[in-house]
């Protein structure tokens, strides 16, 4: 019968059939050479447990540490609720932000306590996790280490050391621009699973290039519109921003032509 380890009594010794767990855990056990048919002695078991919390915060937020107590509270209260054992909680929050955390990491902080009621306050810490300021060389995955790597060369703009990382998956790419909130898009990703990050550049570069020229232009041709027609619709406008460059190009070599709304129209419909 298959049973967790978490279920198997001390002493006992059981056979691995699977391995399911966290990538560190995952990536000890290969260390270890432990994989399926392995034998393992249970010798000791640690039964202390605790609640960990993560809030991805990518904005800064001065009323976090409220909204951090406020989830601590509820997991103390519905585990008292439940009548069960109560267990320890930590929230943490694992911030993105290209700008650094300035605002307070303790209620305290967030208050104003008059000195003689200090001793009469309950604090309240706010572990804060900057993604920008972390030392990757602690971390034990080489997934994370590498995705935090890329993450921070991301906010820097320090694109020139992306590019010392010539090949890497493309998930972990992937995941970092999620973080970084940077619009890569599915024709920037190569088939496979591994992706050249100099080639990766060059092919962002390439298209922020176009995206600013593309905004260079749509932007004078409103202002041409504007001095042919007076003023643009707001209909009109938010057209004239999804429509493409081919079209746009097509409608400035035609300026002289446009005499109404409905002219433009029938250029970039």
């Amino acid at each position: 019968m298959m049973q967790p380890l978490t279920k198997v009594m001390q002493g006992t010794t059981c056979t691995v059939k699977w391995a399911l767990g966290l990538p560190d855990i995952i990536e000890k056990l290969r260390e270890l050479k432990i994989e399926q048919g392995s034998k393992l002695r249970v010798v000791c078991k640690n039964h202390d447990y605790m609640i960990i919390g993560v809030e991805h915060q990518s904005t800064l937020d001065k009323n976090m540490i409220i909204r951090i107590l406020n989830y601590d509270a509820q997991l103390y209260i519905n585990q008292v609720e439940r009548g069960k054992e109560v267990y320890p909680v930590g929230i943490f929050v694992f911030y993105t932000g290209d700008k650094e955390w300035t605002y307070p990491k303790s209620l305290k902080e967030s208050l104003k306590v008059p000195p003689e009621m200090e001793d009469y306050i309950n604090d309240w810490k706010l572990p804060v996790l900057e993604l920008q300021n972390m030392d990757p060389q602690i971390l034990k995955s080489k997934r994370l280490k590498e995705v935090v790597e890329i993450s921070q060369s991301m906010l820097e703009g320090d694109y020139e050391k992306l590019r010392t990382n010539c090949m890497i998956s493309v998930e972990n790419y992937k995941m970092a621009s999620i973080l970084t909130h940077t619009d890569i898009k599915e024709e920037d990703l190569p088939e496979g699973d591994e992706i050249n990050m100099c080639k990766a550049m060059d092919q962002l570069f390439q298209r922020f290039e176009n995206q600013g020229i593309e905004k260079g232009k749509l932007n004078t041709l409103k202002e041409q519109l504007k001095v042919k027609l007076g003023t643009l619709s707001s209909p009109l406008e938010k057209q004239l921003t999804n429509t493409s460059l081919e079209k746009l190009n097509v409608l400035t070599l035609n300026i002289f032509n446009i005499n109404s709304e409905e002219d433009v129209l029938k250029i970039i419909n």
